[in-house]
C-alpha cells in the first residue's frame, strides 16, 4: 500500500484585495479519491495544521464535479481534512510520495515555506514522486537539486499559465506568476490550451496545468509509483 502526503496550504487572504483565498476544492477532492479508490494511505498536513482554508470561489456551482460533490457527502473525508497534521510535525521517511493541490494559497505560504520547500527537496533526493497541479507549483520557487540548482531547472514543468492567471484578472495580485517563475529557474514551460488538462512528468516530478489536470496529475503519480 503506497503511502501519500497531500499538502495544503493554511494562507486565506487574497493579495490585499479583501477576498478569501485558500486551495481549490476540485484539486484536492479528486486526486484524494483517485489516490483512496487506489488503496492508498493518505496523510494530510499543512503549514498551520488543522482545516485548511478553502477558496470560497471553488465552492461556487460551476466549479463543482463528480469528485467535489463526493467529497461533500463523505463525512469521513472532511473529518480528515479538518485535522491536517502540522508540517513541521511530518517525516518524509513515513511517506512514498508527496502531492500538492493548488489555488492560489500556495503562492504565499508554501512557496516561502521552510518545511514545504525540504520536504520537496529531500523527497527527490530520497527518489520519492512529487506532483504539483495548477497553482501548487509554485511550491518549487525555492527549492533546490543535490546540486544546489534550482530544482526545476532543466526540466519539462507546466503549471498555472500567465493567460490563465489574466483570465481570472488576478495578474497584478498574485505574489509571482507560475510560468513566469518557473521560467526564471530554467525550467522548460509547456502549457496546453487553456482550462485542459495538460500534465507532464520528468523522472520524479509531476505537474498539472489547471484544475482540470487535477485528477490526471495524481493518475501520473500512481503511474510513477507502481514502477
Amino acid at each position: 500500500m503506497s503511502r501519500i502526503l497531500m499538502v495544503l496550504t493554511s494562507h486565506d487572504q487574497l493579495g490585499n484585495t479583501g477576498l478569501k483565498t485558500g486551495f481549490w476544492l476540485e484539486e484536492f477532492a479528486a486526486p484524494y479519491y483517485v489516490f483512496r479508490d487506489a488503496g492508498c494511505d493518505l496523510t494530510l498536513a499543512s503549514p498551520a495544521g488543522g482545516q485548511p482554508p478553502l477558496d470560497p470561489k471553488s465552492d461556487e456551482p460551476d466549479f463543482q464535479t463528480a469528485a467535489t460533490h463526493r467529497f461533500r457527502a463523505d463525512a469521513e473525508a472532511m473529518a480528515q481534512l479538518a485535522a491536517t497534521q502540522p508540517l513541521a510535525d511530518i517525516r518524509l521517511e513515513e511517506f512514498d510520495a508527496v502531492f500538492y493541490p493548488g489555488g492560489h494559497g500556495p503562492l504565499w505560504d508554501l512557496a516561502e515555506d521552510a518545511h514545504s520547500i525540504a520536504l520537496i527537496e529531500q523527497a527527490i533526493a530520497a527518489g520519492k514522486p512529487v506532483a504539483t497541479v495548477c497553482h501548487a507549483p509554485g511550491v518549487l520557487r525555492h527549492t533546490r537539486g543535490v546540486d544546489g540548482a534550482p530544482l526545476v531547472q532543466g526540466r519539462q514543468v507546466t503549471g498555472f499559465s500567465n493567460s490563465e492567471e489574466a483570465a481570472v484578472q488576478l495578474t497584478e495580485v498574485v505574489p509571482f506568476l507560475v510560468e513566469e517563475m518557473l521560467q526564471a529557474n530554467g525550467g522548460h514551460y509547456q502549457k496546453g490550451p487553456d482550462w485542459q488538462p495538460f500534465v507532464l512528468r520528468d523522472g520524479l516530478l509531476i505537474t498539472g496545468q489547471n484544475p482540470a489536470s487535477s485528477e490526471q496529475t495524481a493518475q501520473t503519480l500512481l503511474a510513477a509509483l507502481s514502477e
